[in-house]
């Protein structure tokens, strides 16, 4: 069985994410806990995994970006958000697995068929805050706006999480929902990770048949990073590079001490480029 059978939509894609959560929760050095992963991902995360080129060698950096963003939410509720807006959730357990106050609204937005799946694998668990779940479409702009429109009147400061989405959208409908997002006024701060030209390309010689095969084909990663998204009303507040961040973790690739060194004699503006090669991004208000 091939990645290129399994992979059957974006969706499944986050069946794979979730092993790698698996794969990090059993650790003895973990660096976070989601004892719901495994059974989230079921066999065909497993599967997916198994059958995909560097399936497991690849896992470090999808497991960085999971402990970062835990970080930065867990500050960012700390400093006053009340509200937390999970564009295409996935399976993402968040809800259930960290230490969120009661009155936290969480809104987990995707697609229905997605909804209904985590619904039913977690339907005996109960979460640790106020959630709700929302079967949408985030391709459909006007029940996007009207779902931003909603979520803004009954929240004083929100958090909007994208994880594992932008990367799979067009340029103009990454803008498209940046506009939406700024349109909000309580809309504060939008936590992402992203990708840089440099690492489309290598995960296109890894991944991007399997990925295209299942229509998810891999596509934003703007050669400006986060600046990108100055033109449509935000600015970058943080950025967590994941090398930088993979190697203070020890969660990283062979030889990336050796990268490091490497990089330290390049150009400032080579510097600046691998700086930006992949990460998780907090973007503010201008």
């Amino acid at each position: 069985m091939t990645t290129d059978s399994l992979i059957s939509d974006v969706s499944d894609t986050a069946r794979w994410v979730a092993i790698y959560r698996a794969m990090e929760t059993e650790r003895p050095d973990a660096l976070f806990h989601d004892p719901f992963a495994r059974r989230l991902a079921g066999e065909k995360g497993e599967a997916i995994v198994n059958n995909m080129k560097d399936g497991r060698k690849m896992a470090w950096p999808m497991i960085l970006r999971t402990f970062l963003m835990d970080e930065i939410i867990m500050r960012e509720i700390t400093q006053g958000a009340d509200t937390v807006l999970n564009l295409a959730a996935g399976l993402d357990a968040r809800a259930y697995r960290m230490a969120l106050p009661d009155s936290l609204h969480w809104i987990d937005v995707d697609q229905p068929r997605m909804v209904q799946y985590k619904a039913d694998q977690m339907k005996n668990e109960h979460p640790l805050c106020q959630y709700e779940t929302v079967p949408l479409d985030l391709a459909d702009a006007d029940a996007r706006r009207a779902l931003f429109a909603r979520v803004n009147a009954g929240a004083r400061r929100v958090l909007v999480i994208s994880e594992g989405l932008l990367i799979y959208l067009t340029a103009e409908q990454v803008a498209g929902l940046a506009d939406d997002l700024h349109a909000q006024p309580n809309f504060q701060h939008w936590l992402s990770d992203l990708a840089s030209p440099g690492l489309l390309k290598m995960m296109g010689k890894s991944w991007g048949a399997a990925v295209a095969a299942g229509n998810a084909p891999f596509q934003f990663g703007p050669a400006d990073g986060p600046r990108f998204f100055s033109k449509h009303g935000f600015r970058e507040l943080e950025w967590r590079s994941f090398f930088d961040e993979g190697i203070r973790l020890n969660r990283t690739f062979r030889f990336a001490r050796l990268f490091r060194l490497l990089g330290a004699l390049s150009s400032a503006k080579r510097k600046e480029q691998f700086r930006y090669f992949s990460g998780v991004m907090l973007l503010g208000r201008s």
